[in-house]
């Protein structure tokens, strides 16, 4: 750690505080992590989630992790440095954000997304405070609570933040999969619009209660797993038909409730992944046709101003038109090598060269690449929540490498105590019983963390 100047703390978490530093041999400004805990052996390091996925994974979406330095027992992640997280830029902002930021910040954040979940990874803490801005790129972060898809249930029954948190994990589910993410974006792309959390829920019960006064109580026919569930915990659902989202985000567009809708389904099964949310007529306005080749077929490409890498290549394509060609899918391997150089002598750096995953992607590419797309299944051997892949096509794949150009941390909740029996009773907690009375003005506070 010589080699880094610190500069000033920017943020301050549970697991870990992140200072801003310099380093003093390039002169580049970095985000160092540095964690609670000690740590005793090398091998312990390198094997936290968060160092194995992120050495697995390059993309212009995700933050970059460089170094990994253990000295004295201390743990510091060297990061990239972003200028601050989305919670930040949303929460003194007093004008609304306009639908063409939160289209391209979004639609990066899906072609993130498409890519961990390609290569075998789900994030599991998705929200505001994790998604990192600088000007107009947006990257995934704080990979502490990654899973990998292929790893066998059990999973742990609390992850993400309550607000962003899926039904099923609500529900206490221990099996689920890479859909708890969509269901987070629906969540923040309604925040983004109205700079209002969708479902601010002061805990469980009330959490699940605010989801169904929004989309409205499951029913059999719509989520019979879920109700499986609720039944195994003695829960019984409150009855609320819910409201139409257009009412709750008035400055979103139709396109806009649509694709939230859609992400905020109780069955897990039924919400889109990724690559079928790039598809979304949402983004249509994402891959621009020149005015000369508009009486042609159609080219699909991204604005000159996108800055590109590994996009969408020149190729002849459909344009959108409610679903795409469906051929056998294939899987790109970016052109970087990943790897990890341990300094002589003392096991205590590791440097990410990211220069080539192949190696890496062998893994994957035996366990979790997708079939041809199939009709969601209601359940598979695996698991209520384990959904049947979709397959996608060569050029929605691509979608998931485009990038388009233009904490806050809420405190860990402690592992709830097993739930009383009984149905449910009004707004009653979940956990203790008590009357819950949640006020609908946005009077929360939350800590910032980097």
């Amino acid at each position: 750690m010589e080699r880094y100047k610190i500069i000033k703390e920017v943020g301050n978490g549970t697991f870990g505080s992140v200072w801003r530093a310099l380093n003093k041999q390039t002169g580049e400004v970095v985000a160092v992590k540095k964690m609670k805990r000690k740590y005793y052996s090398w091998e312990e390091c390198i094997n936290l989630r968060e160092v194995k996925s992120l050495r697995k994974m390059t993309h212009p979406n995700i933050v970059k992790l460089k170094e990994v330095i253990r000295e004295n027992d201390i743990l510091y992640f060297v990061f990239e440095y972003m200028e601050c997280s989305l919670y930040q830029l949303m929460k003194d902002r007093v004008k609304l954000f306009s639908e063409t930021e939160i289209r391209n910040w979004c639609f990066q954040v899906f072609q993130g997304l498409a890519y961990m979940h390609q290569r075998g990874y789900f994030h599991r803490d998705l929200k505001p405070e994790n998604l990192l801005v600088s000007k107009d790129l947006i990257k995934l972060a704080d990979f502490g609570l990654a899973r990998e898809i292929s790893s066998k249930p059990p999973y742990t029954e609390y992850v993400s933040t309550r607000w962003y948190r899926a039904p099923e994990v609500l529900l206490q589910s221990s099996t689920y999969g890479s859909a708890v993410d969509m269901w987070a974006m629906g969540a923040i792309m309604a925040e983004l619009f109205t700079l209002r959390p969708l479902f601010p829920g002061s805990s469980e019960a009330d959490e699940i209660y605010k989801i169904c006064s929004v989309i409205g109580s499951p029913t059999e026919s719509g989520w019979a797993e879920g109700l499986e569930l609720a039944s195994a915990i003695n829960y019984q659902f409150p009855q609320l038909a819910g409201v139409h989202l257009s009412s709750l985000i008035p400055s979103a567009s139709k396109d806009g409730i649509s694709l939230i809708n859609s992400l905020c389904t109780w069955d897990p099964c039924e919400r889109p992944t990724a690559l079928e949310a790039l598809q979304h007529p949402f983004f249509q306005s994402c891959y621009y046709v020149p005015p000369s080749l508009r009486s042609k077929p159609a080219l699909v490409r991204t604005p000159p101003s996108a800055g590109v890498r590994g996009g969408l290549e020149p190729k002849i394509a459909r344009r959108y038109s409610g679903t795409f060609p469906n051929p056998k899918p294939t899987v790109n391997v970016p052109s970087a090598k990943l790897n990890a150089s341990l300094s002589t002598g003392v096991q205590r750096k590791l440097e990410m060269s990211y220069q080539d995953p192949i190696k890496n992607e062998k893994t994957f590419k035996s366990s979790a690449r997708q079939p041809r797309y199939q009709p969601p299944g209601k359940s598979s051997p695996t698991g209520l929540y384990m959904c049947k892949a979709r397959g996608v096509n060569d050029t929605a794949e691509k979608l998931a490498n485009m990038t388009v150009g233009s904490g806050r941390t809420l405190p860990r909740q402690s592992m709830p105590p097993p739930m009383r029996a009984g149905g449910w009773n009004g707004r009653a907690d979940l956990f203790t019983g008590k009357s819950q009375d949640i006020q609908p003005t946005r009077t929360y506070s939350r800590k910032v963390a980097g």
